[in-house]
């Protein structure tokens, strides 16, 4: 009987290897060459730093697998990734950086804001020009850029008079527009701030909202005040807000004023009709400086309006003194899966936009 199922099992594997040397079957699995995994092995090796590397249940490895599509492989300080070749490279360049600095535990912020950083340079290492971020001045010690796109906003604002910073949530717009003002602020480039945005917000009926037009719109401006609390720390701003050296304030408020020697920022600008954004670029007064932040694929204007951020893109792209910043998906700063989703959502307006032509 055990002779009988010897014969059997070993007619079986010449079967099955007889199948896999066939070059048409072997071929099916894969429309392209095959892909040959990174060997990576980590010297000198510290087991300290392996194991502030991996995280706790290798909850590290899982998150730089996530953020680049890809698989990691591990025994002791020999790591094996296998992925698309580019993603591949950059898995063990950011474990090489990551084992570096893993001399301390490694939280989930530093592993998410460190691949960012490491996704916008080259595979390679960081590229020789154009790499160097302002320094800004906050409580939080010194501000930089992290992509090549927020070093270019940063240097913009700093360069010219009026900025338009558009692009997806996520890319730090908003933030780096606020922390600007507070490094001038700190310096003493200005005497005050100004924070501003439209009274409309995505399905949002704000006349059926309790209070006057600031309490209404007062919810809508809370993520200014939270890169401010960021930034300055609670009690600092709430002083600012008394000697109102910093103003939040909707944008119906800035009607009829002349900001001298302010910093003003404009959020939510794709909210703005065409004649709104006139109104707002014209308060602009001696000293001043003005950054314009949105994203128009979130317009919530109603239907027909035509929206004041992209008129004014169309309208003010060649006037000297105004520069324009763009973001895209891969300079995204929140969650790795953040940045997906988006190029996601930017691929199919991209198809719908072909269709409709």
């Amino acid at each position: 009987m055990y002779a009988l199922l010897r014969r059997c099992l070993t007619h079986c594997v010449a079967r099955s290897s007889s199948v896999k040397a066939d070059p048409r079957n072997a071929a099916q699995p894969h429309s392209g060459p095959r892909k040959r995994p990174v060997e990576l092995l980590l010297s000198p090796v510290d087991n300290l730093h392996l194991a502030n590397l991996c995280g706790a249940l290798d909850e590290n490895l899982r998150q730089i697998e996530a953020a680049l599509d890809v698989t990691i492989a591990r025994r002791g300080e020999r790591f094996t990734i296998h992925g698309e070749s580019e993603s591949a490279a950059r898995c063990a360049e950011a474990l090489q950086y990551f084992y570096g600095v893993a001399g301390k535990d490694l939280s989930v912020d530093e592993i998410q804001l460190g691949l960012i950083e490491l996704l916008n340079r080259p595979v390679r290492g960081r590229s020789a020009q154009g790499t160097t971020s302002p320094a800004l001045m906050t409580r939080k010690a010194e501000l930089h850029g992290r992509t090549p796109r927020q070093i270019e906003y940063l240097k913009h604002i700093q360069e010219h008079d009026i900025t338009f910073g558009t692009g997806p949530a996520g890319t730090g717009k908003t933030y780096l527009a606020v922390a600007c003002a507070v490094d001038a602020f700190e310096r003493e480039l200005v005497s005050r701030i100004v924070l501003t945005r439209p009274a409309v917000e995505a399905g949002e009926r704000l006349g059926f909202l309790p209070g006057d037009l600031a309490q209404k719109v007062d919810p809508y401006l809370r993520p200014l005040y939270d890169a401010l609390y960021d930034l300055m720390g609670f009690d600092r701003v709430m002083k600012m807000l008394e000697k109102q050296a910093i103003e939040i304030a909707p944008l119906a408020y800035m009607r009829g004023r002349t900001l001298n020697h302010a910093f003003i920022i404009l959020d939510e600008a794709q909210n703005t009709t065409p004649e709104q954004m006139k109104m707002f670029l014209t308060r602009i007064g001696i000293g001043a400086k003005a950054v314009i932040t949105g994203d128009v694929t979130q317009i919530d204007l109603p239907k027909g309006q035509k929206s004041g951020l992209i008129e004014a893109r169309r309208i003010l792209h060649e006037v000297r003194g105004i520069a324009f910043s763009e973001f895209a998906a891969e300079d995204v700063v929140r969650h790795p899966l953040v940045a997906r989703i988006v190029a996601a959502y930017e691929a199919q307006t991209k198809l719908q936009e072909s269709a409709a032509k």
